[in-house]
């Protein structure tokens, strides 16, 4: 019982010390005052696919090739943005691919570094209707344990990544990752187009190398969400993995 109170206690403390020393640039930006918001989200993302056989298993599959078309270019749009904020705000402005600090100033480009990060935190939501369509579609098999693990902590994990670094090294991942999706999704969108397309999609052979590299790029960092403290210096770097 001392045992369960005393980890109960290290807990409270524990979030009570996000709260008072996260960065104070991102205070009252949307979702960024607690990371409650967000993990009821993602929990309501879990209740909602493990319910989702049941709730569509007499319903006919939906179909909404006008809302994939829209959705996946709407998400090339979205990637391709950030892609260039990440370059713009660091990556080709200075930042090394060495041990890469957070920079907490208000100077222009930290700052915009912090919204860019903090965008790519919002993506992460947006992403999760590619499970509601692959459901609304009973595209189960491509529900995997995977696909539905990352997308649904992903939200969380990135709150403390902009809570507490948005900007540094994590970021490499970010560029990377944000790339990658807007090939994903531009692949996506022009599969959902018709057979008038596939002649477009030649490089259909490459997107299990993308995958990989999504899913392998962060364990070349660290192969967890993990925070070190020195020196009032915190670097994280949160996993994400694109399964579809």
């Amino acid at each position: 019982m001392a045992e369960h109170d005393n980890f109960i206690t290290k807990a409270i403390k524990g979030y009570d010390y996000v709260l008072e020393n996260g960065d104070p640039r991102v205070d009252g930006w949307f979702l960024m005052s607690s990371p409650m918001p967000s993990f009821i989200i993602c929990m309501a993302y879990f209740i909602f696919v493990l319910m989702s056989p049941t709730f569509m298993k007499n319903r006919k599959p939906v179909k909404m090739k006008p809302v994939l078309i829209f959705y996946n270019f709407s998400m090339v749009a979205l990637s391709g943005y950030m892609f260039y904020e990440f370059l713009m705000a660091g990556w080709l402005t200075g930042y090394s691919l060495g041990c890469q600090p957070v920079d907490y100033s208000n100077s222009p480009k930290a700052k915009r570094m912090a919204r860019v990060s903090w965008l790519f935190f919002m993506s992460k939501f947006i992403e999760l209707l590619d499970t509601v369509f692959f459901i609304m579609r009973k595209k189960f098999n491509q529900v995997s344990f995977l696909h539905v693990f990352h997308h649904g902590i992903l939200p969380v994990s990135w709150w403390f990544g902009v809570k507490l670094v948005p900007g540094g090294f994590g970021t490499f991942h970010s560029m990377i990752n944000s790339w990658i999706h807007f090939m994903m999704y531009m692949y996506y969108g022009l599969s959902a187009l018709g057979p008038a397309f596939q002649k477009y999609l030649w490089w259909k052979k490459y997107m299990t190398t993308l995958q990989l590299v999504s899913t392998c790029t962060p364990m070349c960092d660290i192969p967890i969400h993990n925070i070190s403290i020195h020196n009032k210096q915190i670097h994280s770097i949160p996993i994400h993995t694109y399964t579809v």
